[in-house]
């Protein structure tokens, strides 16, 4: 018990409905609850995260192969037809 008393409030709640299904039919329905809710919230966290995941991946895949095909600058002379001797120039 002395355990208990050092918990914070909302660990103190959690365990109320989690661990109710002891006592009556009532209670053992809140508890099935209260694990489903969890379950499901701890489900669609892992879901998020996969998805980020994948979707960081992706974009640091696209932005690699355009700048691999594209080049960082574009020079062009003042007529803005580009350099016909740009060896000379460099």
């Amino acid at each position: 018990m002395g355990l208990l008393k050092k918990l914070p409030f909302e660990w103190l709640v959690g365990l109320r409905y989690t661990r109710a299904g002891k006592r009556s039919g009532r209670n053992s329905f809140i508890s099935f609850i209260s694990a489903t809710s969890m379950a499901g919230i701890g489900l669609g966290v892992a879901a998020l995260i996969v998805v980020l995941s994948v979707y960081n991946g992706f974009q640091k895949e696209v932005t690699e192969r355009m700048l691999s095909v594209l080049g960082h600058v574009e020079i062009y002379d003042i007529s803005g037809l580009g350099m016909a001797d740009w060896h000379a120039t460099a």
